[in-house]
């Protein structure tokens, strides 16, 4: 069985707790944690896993959240080699305050991991959702799983298992 490599970043806590979560979901033995500002060292850390979850808060006018900037700079100067390997995004948005830009820092993550041979997975439905844009909406769907704990934290767990139950049909070995 292989492991699953989750790496968040978490400015409030919020997208860290909903990792742990997404780890006692798919089964705490086979996912490792990682959080971005504590643990990541470089891309060899991510590169050691075939399947990997992305966990990032949207900021400002659409950007993604702090610990994830250097990574991101890096990726484009480095240029590692993401082929073979299996990324689902998920992040935490604010509809209310940042509807015009809600959870887009997942279409950013999304776009430079594609872009380094990734294969992208995990896309969640729109419906139920209130904001203006996203960034993070291609053909019709968000490329991950948006949370707003905010505004709507009674909708997170059961949207957590539903995108579980997306992961363990397309993404997750057996």
């Amino acid at each position: 069985m292989s492991r699953i490599g989750i790496f968040y970043g978490s400015s409030s806590g919020v997208t860290g707790k909903v990792a742990e979560k997404l780890a006692g979901l798919l089964g705490e033995d086979r996912c490792d944690l990682f959080n971005m500002e504590e643990d990541f060292v470089d891309f060899d850390d991510m590169l050691k896993y075939d399947h990997l979850l992305f966990g990032c808060s949207t900021w400002g006018s659409g950007e993604v959240q702090n610990d994830w900037r250097d990574p991101l700079l890096d990726l484009a100067n480095e240029k590692p080699d993401f082929s073979g390997k299996t990324i689902a995004l998920f992040g935490a948005g604010d509809y209310v305050a940042h509807g015009e830009q809600f959870v887009s820092a997942l279409g950013i993550l999304y776009d430079k991991f594609k872009a380094r041979g990734a294969t992208l997975v995990g896309s969640f439905p729109t419906d139920g959702y209130t904001y203006e844009y996203s960034f993070a909406v291609r053909d019709g769907k968000f490329v991950g799983l948006p949370f707003d704990k905010i505004n709507e934290a009674d909708k997170t767990d059961e949207r957590l298992e539903r995108w579980v139950a997306v992961l363990q049909e397309e993404f997750l070995p057996a």
